[in-house]
């Protein structure tokens, strides 16, 4: 993954980690409060040899013995032999073993000093057990271990306290700085981990990236994420200026350059599974078609959940199932939308066999009629992985336009999409993303293209339209062919 990878998993995670993050400053806060406060007090015993002489000779031999027994005299500073004594000199109610833990000693390199260090709760309890340690040690190997005749005296190792232990007055711990500051790490380390891996886990579309490397097929729209889409479906009607809007045009403009030399253009559009806005992309297109003069039509397929006829404001009741069945002429159920040369077939009522009828020749006759009448022709298709509705009728036209819907199509949805599609030999014209995020770091920006006029305040789109009089004429020639 590259930078802005991790940027967008962030952002898009933004509320887990800053939650883990708190979780854990509250959990170190809380084990900071808990954790009954230690002290620690120190001091420092002097390990020296006694010579006969002063000779610089025996001196020397003198510090070397030192230094060479200062481990030793390290650890008999934590036995029995020591710590024994110093609880029955402080009355203390604790065992050898206890008290060791309490007590660390120290031999630095090259030095003839011992570091006594004790850590308890009770901050004079500290410095006293640290300075009998010391006073302990020194009897233990004094009278004990060094001494010739069990006299301090005649004893040629000396033990002496330089540096008594102080009371300490701040606790060593809990630290409650560095304990929150490492919650702080922590928490905040836990939470990216866990957005990274629900990252990897998830096999949502994420970007445009993640299409690309699904197929080969030109991505023809790009189309932003709108929280109010579901308030204006047909936005290119409603609100001509909006950036969704643009983005609409922009498809229609990818969709004209297809196959430029070819006649008149017939494309189904569905999606790899339910509520990705495939039926949102074909109303919206065939009212951008419409802008610019063409003659649409656009066909809703969709006989098991047809939503154009209620996208577009019109009647549904009779439609696309009566002409198949011979119910109803095609010429008497179109209905023509606003001023434009856009006609609408709906779907009808729901048949119990939708699938049959889309593959039947009567649904063969009627694209040929309408695409020898219209210069393109839209059909919104169920999506492909619940039936085989949008691959049948795919394969009778220019081929099939897939709409996804970027943190909502799963990767292997799209990808069983196109397999099937390449099964069925029904070309993929092109990809649709929807949803593409607005904000963070993986935003899609729209560029807009428009000319605006200050005495009027309107804004036309630098899109080519039809003439007023080659529109009048496209229109009788469609009602001729649909009489035909």
């Amino acid at each position: 993954m590259e930078l802005r990878d991790y940027l967008r998993i962030m952002y898009a995670n933004w509320v887990l980690i800053l939650g883990s993050t708190l979780l854990g400053v509250a959990v170190a806060a809380t084990l900071s409060y808990l954790t009954t406060p230690a002290y620690e007090a120190h001091s420092k015993v002097y390990v020296s040899v006694r010579t006969d002489t002063q000779a610089s000779g025996d001196l020397l031999q003198g510090s070397n013995f030192a230094r060479q027994n200062m481990a030793t005299f390290a650890e008999l500073a934590t036995t029995e032999s020591v710590l024994t004594p110093v609880a029955e000199e402080l009355e203390l109610d604790r065992t050898d073993a206890q008290l060791a833990e309490q007590v660390t000693v120290t031999a630095p390199a090259d030095s003839t000093l011992l570091n006594i260090t004790v850590t308890d709760e009770d901050p004079e309890l500290a410095a006293e057990i640290a300075n009998e340690v010391g006073a302990q040690l020194k009897t233990l190997v004094e009278e004990e271990l060094e001494s010739r005749q069990g006299d301090a005296d005649d004893s040629p190792v000396q033990i002496n306290t330089v540096q008594s232990a102080a009371t300490p007055f701040d606790p060593v711990s809990p630290r409650i700085a560095v304990n929150l500051l490492l919650g702080l790490l922590l928490g905040f380390a836990v939470g990216v981990g866990v957005a990274i891996l629900r990252y990897v886990l998830d096999t949502r579309l994420r970007s445009l990236d993640d299409i690309e490397a699904i197929t080969d097929a030109p991505i023809l729209g790009r189309i932003v994420d709108d929280p109010q889409a579901h308030k204006k479906p047909i936005i290119v009607h409603v609100d001509p200026k909006h950036p969704r809007a643009e983005a609409f045009r922009t498809l229609r403009t990818n969709l004209q350059f297809l196959d430029v030399d070819e006649g008149p253009k017939t494309y189904v559009i569905s999606s790899a599974a339910p509520g990705e806005g495939k039926s949102t992309v074909s109303t919206n297109l065939a009212v951008a078609l419409a802008e610019t003069g063409l003659r649409v039509a656009l066909v809703d397929g969709d006989l098991r959940k047809p939503r154009v006829a209620n996208y577009m404001g019109i009647e549904g009741a009779v439609g696309l199932t009566d002409v198949l069945i011979g119910r109803a002429d095609l010429s008497d159920v179109l209905q023509r939308w606003g001023r434009t040369e856009l006609y609408v077939l709906p779907a009808g009522q729901v048949p119990p066999n939708p699938s049959e009828l889309l593959g039947s020749e009567s649904m063969q006759q009627t694209l040929e009629i309408l695409s020898k009448s219209m210069d393109v022709v839209i059909v919104d298709a169920p999506p492909m992985l619940l039936v085989t509705d949008a691959v049948v009728i795919g394969a009778k036209t220019q081929g099939v336009i897939l709409v996804a819907a970027v943190g909502s199509t799963h990767q292997q949805s799209l990808q069983a999409a196109v397999e099937t599609l390449e099964t069925a030999h029904v070309p993929l014209r092109g990809v649709v993303a929807k949803r593409l995020p607005a904000k963070g770091p993986g935003r899609y920006m729209y560029g807009s293209y428009s000319y605006a006029y200050e005495e009027d305040d309107v804004t036309l789109t630098a899109q080519d339209r039809t003439p007023p009089r080659k529109a009048k004429a496209s229109s009788r020639r469609a009602t001729r062919g649909l009489k035909r």
